[in-house]
C-alpha cells in the first residue's frame, strides 16, 4: 500500500455525527488508502454514541472554540499572536472578511475567521506536516478552511452537499470555488449547479456520489409477498425539508380508507413536537411510532422487517433541500422498494417506475395512492426491489467512488504518496 508523507486537515461542522456516517467512512478508507489526516471540529458531537466506523478511525481530533461571544478571549488572543507574526497574511485574510461581511452582514464571518486564526496558530503553525486543508460542507466549514489556507498559505479544497449550497450566497459560494484547489459534490445535479455559479474559473468541480458499504447493508432474504398490516419506515432528520407533514398526511388518508399500517420513524431535529403534534391531530398514534436516534444495528434491524420506505422530500422555505440520502440508497440496497419525490437529485437514484416511485413533494394524496399501488403490485414491487438492488450495486458502492476520492488527492503536487 501506497501512504503520504503529507497529512490532511479535515475541517468538519461537528464530530462525530451518527446522520454522517458518510464522513466518517469517508475519513476512515483515506487512512486505510494510505492517508494521514488531522481533524478539527467546530462543534463538539450531538450524542453520546457513535458508529463502528468512528471508533477505527486514527486521526487526531481538534475542537475549536465554538462560541463568538462566549469564546471571544480564547479567540482573539492567538489571533492577535497571529497578525503579529505574520502581518501580510492576515491583511490579506481581512480584506477577504471584510467584503465577505459587506455581502451578508452577518457575525459568522468574524467568528470563521478567528476560529480560522486559533486553528492556524495553535495547530497548523506548530504541524508541519500537514499540506492541505479539506473542508466538508460549503458553508461554515469551507469558510473557515479558506480563512486558514491564507493565514497558513496552504492549499484548500471543500466537499459540498445540499443546504450548504442551496441556503448559500451565489457570490459567496463562488469565491469559494474559485480559490479552491478543486470541489467535490456528491450529486450531478449539484455539479451542475456549482458550475453554473463558478463564474467559468477553472477550478474542478466532481461528482463524487457518497455511495455506501454495500457489506452492511445487504439483506440476503428473497421477496415475499406483502400483508396487512403493511410496515413503513422512514429515517429521516426531524427538519421542513423531510417532507413528514406529506407523509403522515398521507398515512391519515390511507387509515380513512380502512388500510392497516404500522409506521416507524428514526431520527431527531428541530420539527420534533410539530411532527409528534401532527402524529396526534391526525389519530395516527396507533399505528405510527417514533424511536428518535438509532444505532446502525437497529436500522438494518428495521429494514430487515420493513415493507417499503417512505421518504417525501421538498425545498424548505429557505432553499434547504436534499441532495441523494442515503437512507434512500440503503433502502434499495436492503431490497426495500421506496418512494420519495422528484426534488434534486433524488431521481438520480429513485428512478420512477424503474428503481422505485417518485412523485411531487406536499402532495399527500398522491403519496398515499403510490404506497397503495407497491403495496398491492406485487409484479411492480418485485421490479422495484430487482432494479433498485442492481442500480446501488452499480453506482452507489461506496469503495469505488471513495478510491476516486482517494485519487484527486493523490493527483495533488503537495501530497506526495511512496511505497
Amino acid at each position: 500500500m501506497n501512504y503520504t508523507t503529507s497529512k490532511i486537515a479535515y475541517i468538519l461542522k461537528g464530530y462525530p455525527r451518527i446522520s454522517e456516517t458518510f464522513i466518517s467512512n469517508e475519513i476512515l478508507q483515506l487512512e486505510q488508502h494510505g492517508f494521514s489526516l488531522r481533524i478539527f471540529s467546530m462543534r463538539h458531537p450531538r450524542e453520546n454514541f457513535s458508529h463502528d466506523s468512528v471508533k477505527k478511525i486514527k486521526a487526531r481530533v481538534d475542537y475549536l472554540p465554538t462560541e463568538l461571544l462566549l469564546d471571544f478571549p480564547r479567540l482573539i488572543t492567538p489571533n492577535i499572536f497571529l497578525a503579529a507574526q505574520c502581518p501580510s497574511a492576515y491583511r490579506a485574510a481581512l480584506k477577504l472578511a471584510r467584503r465577505r461581511f459587506n455581502r451578508t452582514r452577518k457575525l459568522a464571518t468574524l467568528k470563521h475567521m478567528l476560529q480560522a486564526g486559533y486553528m492556524t496558530w495553535h495547530f497548523l503553525r506548530t504541524d508541519s506536516t500537514i499540506h492541505h486543508l479539506h473542508g466538508h460542507f460549503a458553508h461554515s466549514p469551507t469558510s473557515v478552511t479558506m480563512f486558514a489556507a491564507i493565514l497558513a498559505n496552504k492549499p484548500f479544497s471543500f466537499t459540498a452537499h445540499a443546504k450548504d449550497i442551496y441556503t448559500s450566497n451565489p457570490n459567496q459560494l463562488a469565491e469559494k470555488i474559485e480559490a479552491a484547489d478543486f470541489v467535490v459534490t456528491c450529486t450531478q445535479a449539484n455539479e451542475k449547479y456549482l458550475q453554473s455559479i463558478s463564474g467559468g474559473c477553472n477550478t474542478p468541480i466532481h461528482c463524487i456520489y457518497h455511495g455506501i458499504d454495500l457489506a452492511l447493508f445487504n439483506n440476503i432474504k428473497q421477496p415475499h409477498p406483502v400483508r396487512e398490516p403493511y410496515k413503513f419506515f422512514t429515517i429521516a432528520r426531524l427538519t421542513e425539508k423531510k417532507g413528514l407533514p406529506t407523509l403522515y398526511q398521507a398515512l391519515a388518508i390511507l387509515k380513512q380508507q380502512g388500510v392497516a399500517f404500522n409506521h416507524v420513524l428514526i431520527g431527531d431535529g428541530d420539527d420534533r413536537e410539530k411532527i409528534l403534534d401532527l402524529i396526534c391531530t391526525l389519530n395516527l398514534t396507533d399505528s405510527c411510532s417514533w424511536l428518535g436516534t438509532r444505532t446502525h444495528d437497529d436500522v438494518l434491524t428495521q429494514f430487515s422487517q420493513t415493507d417499503l420506505f417512505i421518504l417525501p422530500c421538498e425545498i424548505a422555505e429557505n432553499g434547504d433541500r436534499d441532495g441523494i440520502p442515503n437512507v434512500l440508497v440503503e433502502s434499495l440496497a436492503m431490497g426495500v422498494p421506496a418512494i420519495s419525490t422528484n426534488v434534486s437529485a433524488i431521481p438520480e437514484i429513485i428512478i420512477d417506475g424503474q428503481t422505485g416511485r417518485t412523485v411531487e413533494p406536499r402532495n399527500p394524496d398522491q403519496l398515499a395512492r403510490a404506497i397503495l399501488e407497491i403495496m398491492e403490485d406485487e409484479s411492480l414491487r418485485n421490479t422495484f426491489i430487482s432494479n433498485g438492488k442492481e442500480w446501488v450495486n452499480e453506482r452507489f458502492d461506496n469503495t469505488r467512488w471513495l478510491l476516486k476520492l482517494a485519487e484527486i488527492f493523490e493527483n495533488q503536487p503537495h501530497l506526495r504518496m511512496i511505497n
